[in-house]
C-alpha cells in the first residue's frame, strides 16, 4: 500500500508523488489548513491538507489521534522559517491530495506524547498502544539490531544455531522450575528450561564443536528490575577451547556490538579474582565506575572493649570493614539514617560512621558516637589506613562476612550514585577464579555456579578440601551488572562423580535428574565450555533504561503476571480432569 515509510522521507524526495500509511500522531488546525503528523515504525512526517481539496480536507478534519490512514501526496520543502531541525523529516512535508481512513480509533487510554507521564500498570495493560510510542519502538528496533549482529558474529566464527527442547525434565534446582503437566503420561510433568545447559553439553559430545542459540528460558522466582519469569539469553558452547579463548571470543563480540551500534570503545576487559572483588568491593559483580573500596580493619578492632566490633573481628567467619566516602561529611543525619535503613535490607543491624572534620586535631577532629568506644589510637590508625582527609565520612560494617560484604558493597553503589561519583561511563571486567562451593545455612555445600562446572584441581584435591577449590568459571560484568556467566564444563566421569558426591547427590538422584548427561560422558566427551549472556539485560544497559521490562515487547510484572492478557488464569475443571490434576484449596 505504501511507497515509503514516513520516517524515511528527506529533501532528496522533494517533488516525488508518494503513498504513506500509518497512525495519526496528532492533528492540528492552523487557520483553515489541517496538519496531520503521520507516524509509522520509522518516524513522523508532517502532512498538509489545503481546503481547495474539499473531500480530503474534510476527511483530514475528522481525523483524530491513532486513526489509521493512507495518504497520497507530493513531497515538498517546508516554507522558510518552519524547518524543524529536531525531526529527521523536518526539512520536508507532504502536500496531501488523497486520504483514506483505514480504521478509526477510540480515544486511547493515554497520549503517545513524549512528554506524557504514564504509570507502568496502565502502560502494561495496554502494551499494544504503549509499543506505538517512538521511544519504545526504537528500543525494540535496537534489540533486533543487536540480535542480528550477534547472529552474524557467531556465524562468522563458525558457530551453528541449533534449537534445544523447551519441554524437559525438572533440573536439580527443581523448586524454581515452571512445570507442565503431561496429559499422555498421567502424573508426570515436563519442566520449562531454566537454560539449555545439559543439551548444549550433549551437542558438544555429539561433535558439533561450536553452538549458539537465542534461547527462551524460564525461572519461577521473585523478580527484580532486571529479572523476568521468561527471559532470553544468548547461549554459547564450544569444544576444544580453554577459558581464555572463550573469554576472548565473547569479549570481542561485546566490544564489537558496542563499537558498531553505540560508537563506544569499551577497551580490553581487565580480570579480577572473585576473592579480590569481594574483599575490595563486597560484590562478585563490582561496579568499577565508582572509586570507593572496602577496607578491612578487623585487626585494629580485635582488642577494643566495644563488642559490636571486637566480636566479629575475632570471629573467623566475621568481617569488620570500612568504606571511606570522599566529601561525604556533607551528608546530613537524615540521609545517614536512610542509609542505615538501606543496609538493613542486607541483614546489617546498624551503620556506624565517623565524619572527618579536622584531621589535624587528631581524635578531637572526628565526629561520631563511636569514637569514644574505639579510643584515640585505634581511631587514628583507621584514618591512616583509609587515607582519610577532611570532609570525608567513613562507614563501618561488623558482622558475618557475607552480611558485611553485601551491605557495604550495596551502600558503596548507592552512595556513589547519590553523590554522582562515577569516574567513567562504562566499566567492564571479567570476574574469575570463583570458589567451586559455598556453605549453606545448614552446614552443607552447594555449587556456586552449577554442578557441571569444572574445578581447577584434581578430583583428589577437590575431595580433600572442597571449600578451598576454585572453579574454571568466569563472569562478564559491566557497570555492576552481570552480563553473562560461563565456565569450562566437567567432561569426564570421575570428576563429575566427585562433584556430585561432595554436593550430597546420590547416584540414584543423579541418574534420575540427569543420567542421560552422565551416560554421555562415557563416550568420548571432548573438553568443552561456554557462556550465556542475558540478552534483555544487555539491551537494558545499551539503551540506558532502568528495567528490562522496557526492552521486552510483552513483559510480566514483578508478580509474574501479564497485565494485558491477565495471565496466569484459571482453567476449567474439565481441563484439570483431563490432566488428572485436582486443586487443593489453601485454608
Amino acid at each position: 500500500m505504501r511507497s515509503h515509510y514516513c520516517g524515511d522521507l528527506r529533501k532528496e524526495h522533494i517533488g516525488e508523488d508518494i503513498t504513506l500509511t500509518g497512525w495519526v500522531h496528532r492533528r492540528r488546525d492552523h487557520g483553515g489548513v489541517i496538519f496531520l503528523d503521520l507516524r509509522d515504525r520509522e518516524g513522523l512526517t508532517q502532512v498538509v491538507f489545503d481546503p481547495d481539496r474539499e473531500e480530503s480536507f474534510t476527511l483530514a478534519d475528522s481525523c483524530r489521534s491513532e486513526y489509521v490512514v493512507e495518504v497520497k501526496g507530493t513531497v515538498r520543502g517546508r516554507p522558510e522559517g518552519t524547518v524543524n531541525p529536531d525531526m529527521p523529516t523536518g526539512e520536508i512535508e507532504v502536500l496531501g491530495k488523497e486520504l483514506v481512513i483505514l480504521n478509526k480509533s477510540e480515544t486511547p487510554p493515554f497520549q503517545l506524547d513524549e512528554h506524557q507521564q504514564v504509570g507502568e500498570e496502565v502502560r502494561l495493560r495496554h502494551r499494544y498502544i504503549d509499543l506505538r510510542r517512538p521511544e519504545m519502538q526504537e528500543k525494540l528496533r535496537f534489540r533486533s539490531k543487536v540480535t542480528n549482529a550477534i547472529r552474524s558474529y557467531m556465524d562468522e566464527h563458525g558457530f551453528l544455531d541449533i534449537e534445544t527442547p523447551i519441554l524437559n525434565r525438572a533440573t536439580p534446582e527443581g523448586a524454581r522450575d515452571y512445570l507442565v503437566p503431561s496429559r499422555v503420561h498421567e502424573g508426570h510433568f515436563f519442566a520449562l528450561p531454566q537454560s539449555p545447559q545439559l543439551f548444549k553439553q550433549l551437542l558438544m559430545v555429539a561433535g558439533f564443536d561450536r553452538y549458539y542459540q537465542v534461547a527462551k528460558c524460564f525461572r519461577d522466582e521473585d523478580l527484580r528490575a532486571d529479572r523476568q519469569p521468561e527471559f532470553t539469553q544468548i547461549d554459547i558452547e564450544t569444544s576444544f577451547m580453554n577459558e581464555e579463548e572463550i573469554m576472548g571470543i565473547t569479549e570481542k563480540m561485546i566490544r564489537k556490538l558496542f563499537l558498531e551500534l553505540k560508537g563506544i570503545d569499551l577497551g580490553e576487559f581487565p580480570r579480577m579474582p572473585y576473592s579480590e572483588a569481594m574483599q575490595r568491593f563486597g560484590s562478585d559483580k563490582p561496579d568499577l565506575r565508582y572509586p570507593m573500596e572496602l577496607v578491612d580493619v578487623a585487626d585494629l578492632m580485635a582488642e577494643i572493649e566495644f563488642k559490636v566490633f571486637a566480636g566479629p573481628a575475632k570471629d573467623p567467619k566475621g568481617r569488620v570493614a570500612a568504606l571511606k566516602v570522599p566529601g561525604g561529611a556533607q551528608l546530613t543525619r537524615k540521609i545517614i539514617d536512610e542509609y542505615t535503613q538501606f543496609v538493613s535490607i542486607y541483614g546489617a543491624k546498624g551503620l556506624a560512621w565517623i565524619k572527618v572534620n579536622e584531621l589535624e586535631k587528631g581524635v578531637e577532629g572526628l565526629q561520631s558516637p563511636i569514637v569514644k568506644f574505639l579510643g584515640a589510637e585505634v581511631a587514628m590508625a583507621i584514618m591512616e589506613r583509609l587515607g582519610a582527609e577532611n570532609g570525608d565520612i567513613v562507614f563501618f560494617g561488623a558482622d558475618k562476612e557475607k552480611i558485611v560484604s553485601e551491605a557495604l558493597g550495596a551502600l558503596r553503589i548507592k552512595v556513589g550514585e547519590d553523590l554522582e561519583m562515577a569516574q567513567c561511563e562504562w566499566a567492564p571486567l571479567w570476574v574469575v577464579d570463583f570458589p567451586m562451593f559455598e556453605e549453606t545455612d545448614n552446614g552443607g555445600l552447594t555449587a556456586l555456579h552449577h554442578p557441571f562446572t569444572a574445578p581447577s584441581c584434581t578430583p583428589e584435591e577437590l575431595k580433600a578440601n572442597p571449600l578451598e577449590a576454585l572453579s574454571r568459571a568466569y563472569d562478564m560484568v559491566l557497570n555492576g551488572c552481570e552480563l553473562g556467566g560461563g565456565s569450562i564444563r566437567i567432561h569426564n566421569q570421575e570428576m563429575q562423580a566427585s562433584v556430585l558426591d561432595i554436593l550430597g547427590i546420590s547416584d540414584e538422584e543423579a541418574d534420575d535428574k540427569f543420567g542421560f548427561l552422565l551416560n554421555a560422558l562415557k563416550y568420548g566427551a571432548p573438553p568443552h565450555g561456554g557462556l550465556a549472556f542475558g540478552l534483555d539485560r544487555l539491551i537494558m544497559l545499551m539503551t540506558g533504561t532502568d528495567s528490562i521490562r522496557e526492552v521486552i515487547a510483552f513483559p510480566k510484572t514483578q508478580s509474574s503476571a501479564c497485565m494485558m492478557t491477565q495471565a496466569p488464569g484459571e482453567v476449567s475443571a474439565a481441563q484439570l480432569r483431563e490432566l488428572n490434576i485436582k486443586l487443593r484449596k489453601t485454608p
